[in-house]
C-alpha cells in the first residue's frame, strides 16, 4: 500500500470549501439520510452538494481497499498461528480506513484507534511496523513523528484529547496542519469524547472527528449507546457541523471527509462525520459475536461490501478490467507475504529494555535493579552482557 494525496479534487459541488456561513441549527445538523454517491449495486448517483471523485482517484482507493482486505485476512490467520496476540479486524470497514488516510495531506496527522491498522498502513506505515503493537511488543512499532500517525489507542476516546492538543499546538504555530481523529460508536459514550469536541469547537481547531459507527461496541448495540437520532446529531450541541455518510461507499467518504478537511484547513473549525458501516467479524479473536447478534444480520451487510461495490462501479465505468484487477490483487498478495515473513521472524528481546525507556536518565534504584538482573542472567544463561 502506498500513500498518496491525489484524491482531493471536486469534494463539493460549489468548489468553495471552508466557505464562511453563520452557524445555525439548520447549517449544523446532518442529513436525515447518509450521503451516498455509489450505491450497493455499484451504480453512481449525483448529489446536490458532494461531487463524486474522479475515476482515477477511485481506482487508487480501490487499490487500497483490496490491500486492506488482504491485510485483514492475513492478520486473522496470523492470530490463529500465534504470531499476533490479538487483532481487531476492520473487515467490511476498509472504505472508512482508506478514505480517512487518503484525504490527508503530508503535513496532516492521523489519530487512529486499535481497529484502524488499515488506515495506518494506507497513511504510509509499513504493515510490519504497524502490527508490532498487536504482536504484543512494548512499543507501537513506528515513528509517529515521521509518519504523522499517532500510536494506535486501545482505551476508548483517549486519542481524541491528544488529537485536539496537537491541533491546538498547530494552530498556535500558524501551521496548516489538519488532524483526523478516529473513533468508534462506543467511544461517544466516554467523557473524553465530550471534552475533545467541546474544546475543539470553542477554539475552532482544525480537527475532523470521524466516527466509524459499526453498530456494536463489543457486545453493546448502538441503541444502548445513545438516544440521539444519530451520532452526527451530537455535533450541533458543540457548535460544529455534523454529517452522516454511507461508510461502505468510499466515493462518498472521500468527498465528505475531504470537504471537512478543507473546511478545517481554511480556519472554519472542527467537523463531526459519522460513517454508517458494520463490523463484519468479531470484536477481536477473543470475542464470540454469535452470543449477541444473529447471523442473518451479518449476512445482510455482505451485499453492501465496499470492495465489491467499488469493483463493480470501476468495471462498469471501463476503468478496471480483469488484467488490472489481477495486478492489484497480486500486489496485495505480495504485501501479505512480506507481512507474514516479518511476523514469522522471531524477535530476540533485550532484558535491558525494561529499564532503558522509563526515564531519560536512569535513576540509581533502577540501575541497581538492572545490575542485579544482569548478574543473574550472566550466571544462569552464560550471558556476556
Amino acid at each position: 500500500m502506498s500513500h498518496s494525496c491525489s484524491v482531493s479534487p471536486s469534494r463539493r459541488r460549489d468548489d468553495q470549501p471552508g466557505a464562511s456561513v453563520p452557524a445555525t441549527p439548520e447549517t449544523l445538523l446532518p442529513r436525515a439520510v447518509p450521503v451516498s454517491l455509489i450505491d450497493a449495486d455499484g451504480a453512481a448517483h449525483p448529489d446536490d452538494v458532494y461531487a463524486r471523485p474522479h475515476d482515477q482517484a477511485l481506482l487508487q482507493a480501490y487499490r487500497e481497499l483490496v490491500a486492506g482486505r488482504r491485510i485483514n485476512d492475513q492478520c486473522n490467520a496470523l492470530v490463529r498461528q500465534g504470531r499476533l496476540a490479538v487483532y481487531p479486524s476492520s473487515h467490511g470497514q476498509e472504505a472508512c480506513q482508506v478514505a480517512a488516510s487518503l484525504v490527508l495531506d503530508e503535513q496532516d496527522w492521523l489519530f487512529p484507534t486499535y481497529r484502524d491498522s488499515v488506515a495506518v498502513i494506507a497513511r504510509g506505515v509499513s504493515p510490519a511496523e504497524t502490527l508490532v503493537l498487536l504482536r504484543g511488543d512494548w512499543h507501537c512499532g513506528y515513528d509517529p513523528k515521521k509518519h504523522r500517525v499517532a500510536p494506535q489507542a486501545t482505551p476508548l476516546a483517549t486519542q481524541l484529547l491528544h488529537a485536539v492538543g496537537l491541533a491546538h499546538a498547530a494552530k498556535l504555530r500558524g501551521e496548516s496542519t489538519v488532524v483526523m481523529a478516529l473513533c468508534g460508536d462506543g467511544a461517544t459514550s466516554e467523557g473524553d469524547f465530550h471534552e475533545a469536541l467541546n474544546f475543539a469547537a470553542v477554539y475552532r481547531l482544525p480537527v475532523v472527528f470521524f466516527i466509524q459507527n459499526n453498530e456494536f461496541a463489543i457486545s453493546v448495540p448502538l441503541a444502548r449507546q445513545t438516544a440521539a437520532p444519530s451520532l452526527a446529531h451530537k455535533a450541533v450541541g458543540y457548535g460544529m457541523p455534523g454529517q452522516r455518510v454511507d461508510g461502505n461507499d468510499v466515493a462518498a467518504l472521500l468527498s465528505v471527509l475531504g470537504e471537512a478537511v478543507d473546511r478545517a484547513r481554511a480556519g472554519e473549525g472542527p467537523s463531526l462525520v459519522e460513517a454508517h458501516t458494520y463490523r463484519m467479524q468479531a470484536h477481536t479473536n477473543a470475542d464470540d459475536d454469535t452470543r449477541y447478534r444473529a447471523r442473518d444480520e451479518v449476512a445482510a451487510w455482505t451485499a453492501r461490501d465496499p470492495l465489491t461495490r467499488m469493483r463493480t462501479y470501476l468495471t462498469d465505468a471501463g476503468v478496471l478490467d480483469e488484467a488490472l484487477d489481477a495486478e492489484i490483487r497480486d500486489a496485495a498478495e505480495e504485501t501479505a507475504a512480506v507481512l507474514r515473513t516479518a511476523m514469522n521472524t522471531e524477535v530476540e528481546p533485550d532484558p535491558e529494555d525494561l529499564f532503558t525507556y522509563v526515564f531519560a536518565e536512569r535513576p540509581a534504584h533502577l540501575e541497581r535493579q538492572w545490575r542485579l538482573l544482569h548478574d543473574e542472567l550472566r550466571r544462569t544463561e552464560g550471558n556476556d552482557r
